[in-house]
């Protein structure tokens, strides 16, 4: 299977999705989208294959969400990815693209519905919370 994670190595809930998915077996491809952000078509793509508003998608803790105001309900859509374009910190992480699915992972085992049942053992999370149990199953 194919994965795409845009990632942020410095994200813990980025790191233990990059790891789920690692230990479903998959070799994701990895887009570290400080560096390399995507386009307006792909951002805009992967936010509507999520489910999800333009404005759920934004990330408001440790950017310049406030000082940019666009707490404003009156921005557009494309007023929105414009900011999130021009500072890519405002895009909310991780979204990953598998052919299951798109999802902005959080928490990170969001991540697990979109990838196949091919866990084998537990899997803990940095913070110590366990995930997946013995049998590789998902601990609801």
């Amino acid at each position: 299977m194919d994965a795409t994670i845009y990632h942020n190595p410095e994200c813990g809930t980025s790191r233990n999705t990059l790891a789920l998915i690692r230990h479903a077996g998959i070799e994701p491809t990895v887009i570290e989208y400080l560096k390399e952000p995507p386009s307006r078509d792909q951002l805009a793509s992967m936010i509507a294959d999520a489910g999800l508003s333009v404005r759920e998608a934004i990330r408001e803790k440790g950017t310049p969400y406030g000082e940019l105001g666009l707490n404003d309900p009156g921005l557009s859509d494309a007023q929105l990815l414009d900011a999130m374009l021009e500072h890519p910190i405002l895009i909310n992480r991780p979204f990953v693209v598998t052919q299951i699915g798109t999802r902005l992972c959080r928490p990170s085992e969001v991540v697990l519905d979109i990838l196949p049942d091919t866990h084998t053992g537990p899997f803990t999370k940095e913070d110590g919370e366990q995930v997946l149990n013995e049998q590789g199953k998902r601990i609801v």
